[in-house]
């Protein structure tokens, strides 16, 4: 089993937003992954909103997957299912999943857990009956 971190939950700890106390537990107890695209949202969100430079950036998230943070590649296995979940679950008022974020959904396996802010991807989980961990919302 494994918890599926959503960009926010990482942005979390890296900047020290109020969902730091329920991820640094889940990041000290191992099994913990990120799909690519997520990842790739991190860096965005880290350097266009929180104001932190490239290599700021990789200063501080470049050792979490040498460590606690297993990558999950999108191959086109992955980008389908993606592709397909967001297809049937999007909705630009009502449910704005991103795609990094139907990537993490359709990463998750039977066991897989997953923890997020985001109350679009938390929903989609649970009604796809994939347990969740509920983050305090993200600053942004």
């Amino acid at each position: 089993m494994s918890v599926l971190l959503d960009a926010n939950a990482l942005l979390a700890v890296l900047v020290g937003e109020p969902a730091m106390d329920r991820v640094l537990p889940l990041l000290r107890g191992g099994k913990t992954a990120m799909t690519g695209a997520n990842i790739a949202e991190v860096f965005d969100v880290g350097i266009r909103r929180k104001s932190l430079s490239p290599a700021r950036m990789d200063e501080l998230v470049e050792p979490l997957f040498e460590g606690p943070i297993a990558s999950i590649p999108v191959d086109p296995t992955l980008a389908r299912r993606a592709g397909e979940l967001r297809a049937a679950h999007y909705h630009r008022s009502a449910r704005r999943v991103s795609l990094a974020d139907a990537a993490l959904i359709a990463a998750a396996g039977p066991s897989d857990r997953i923890a997020s802010s985001d109350s679009d991807v938390l929903a989609i989980a649970a009604e796809l009956g994939i347990e969740t961990i509920e983050l305090p919302p993200s600053s942004g």
